[in-house]
């Protein structure tokens, strides 16, 4: 996977891509504990084995071309800066969605994606707060965009955007396209010294 249409300075400069592992977002937090990290890393793969969505669910990678994607990024930062940060990223994927492929997808505040009122995708926001301010943040992604087959106790809730739609997802370029506006909202709230 390459991300050629990134215009970042520094969010997921510093690429790390798995053909398999259990958690992008797992990994992010193993880099820091293993102090290798560094601000902006991206981790992507193509399959999770045990993706983490909201509320200790699990989010299931379980075939190939899907979005499966964690960020972290430094903020140090009062926590009230960040307030709706989980909203705007569903905001950024919708509009980028619509441009892009002209789906309209809904959001099921503050972070599930949704199309044809089924679940397509999530977001899941984790932070480290020190006092009064997020040190840093954690963003993993999940989107369905090909993936056809669902177990029974989700076919009635969960679905991709090829299932409903037919429609391939370019996922290297959505990646990127949300990327840089990640960095714009970022900026705009913390400022722009954290992009050097």
């Amino acid at each position: 996977m390459k991300l050629t249409k990134l215009k970042t300075n520094y969010i997921a400069r510093h690429f790390i891509y798995y053909d398999e592992i259990d958690s992008t977002q797992n990994e992010i937090w193993r880099l820091m504990e293993e102090n290798k990290i560094v601000n902006g890393t991206m981790v992507a793969c193509d399959i999770q084995t045990a993706g983490k969505g909201t509320h200790g669910r699990n989010w299931v990678t379980d075939e190939q071309g899907n979005i499966a994607f964690s960020l972290y990024i430094e903020t140090d930062c009062p926590i009230e800066k960040l307030d709706g940060l989980t909203l705007d990223l569903a905001k950024i994927l919708v509009e980028i969605l619509k441009e892009d492929y002209n789906i309209d997808v809904d959001i099921k505040d503050p972070n599930d994606l949704l199309l044809n009122n089924k679940k397509i995708g999530g977001i899941l926001t984790e932070s480290k707060i020190h006092g009064n301010n997020v040190k840093y943040i954690v963003i993993g992604i999940g989107i369905n965009t090909t993936k056809m087959t669902f177990e029974k106790d989700l076919e009635n809730i969960a679905t991709s955007i090829k299932k409903e739609c037919g429609i391939e997802v370019d996922r290297e370029e959505l990646i990127a396209r949300f990327c840089n506006r990640l960095e714009e909202n970022i900026n705009k709230r913390v400022g722009t010294e954290l992009a050097f």
